[in-house]
């Protein structure tokens, strides 16, 4: 087995380097995260560090890039306390990889890459209708990460939209039988299929 130490590492060319450890922490949900200014001008971008924080509260949060590099999501979603998370299935992923593409404030990802802003009551961020899982959040907080310019974006969980038919009789929701994509690195896509459900494990004590 190699043994590839950091020191080693910083010596690698810059997208080398960024492709080994961006892949090194595994598969990662992939999403579009929709968003709107108070001017009313949409914004979409695709997001794949995506994370449950707990369920009671529901709470999900996600990590945006510095400012610098990708200002609007963030910007957007402080001003008015509401976006929303879309999965990713095949039929649209060229679409949704190309919001990771750095457009003006003022022109809309959805109308660049052809996808359909769906506004729904109660919710001031656009949903993606194309997206076969969708789910309202409001903002709750940003917590700043010192260490690399980055933020941890705590959202709560306000309303769910989904096809009954990935909906198991204990709550499980499979994202599979929506055709909901994984992600690794900064490109790399893939499909998912289900291996097994394993039963909640406990302790057995030996008598």
């Amino acid at each position: 087995m190699r043994h590839v130490a950091i020191s080693e590492m910083l010596s690698w060319e810059r997208f080398y380097r960024a492709n080994f450890i961006n892949t090194l922490s595994g598969f990662k949900s992939v999403s579009l995260i929709g968003t709107s200014n108070n001017e009313g001008n949409s914004n979409l971008a695709i997001f794949s560090n995506i994370v449950h924080i707990g369920a009671d509260p529901a709470l999900i949060g996600f990590v945006n890039r510095p400012r610098e590099a990708a200002p609007h999501t963030l910007s957007n979603i402080e001003a008015t306390g509401s976006y929303t998370i879309n999965h990713v299935h095949a039929d649209i992923l060229d679409a949704a990889h190309q919001t990771s593409a750095k457009y003006p404030i003022d022109e809309s990802e959805f109308e660049a890459v052809g996808l359909t802003p769906d506004f729904r009551e109660g919710v001031t961020a656009p949903f993606v209708k194309e997206s076969r899982i969708q789910y309202a959040m409001e903002l709750s907080e940003v917590i700043p990460i010192q260490t690399n310019g980055t933020y941890f974006v705590i959202g709560k969980l306000i309303s769910v939209y989904f096809d009954e038919s990935t909906l198991s009789d204990d709550g499980f929701l499979d994202i599979s039988k929506a055709g909901s994509l994984t992600s690794l690195g900064l490109d790399a896509y893939y499909e998912t299929t289900m291996m097994k459900r394993l039963r909640y494990a406990k302790f057995k004590r030996e008598e």
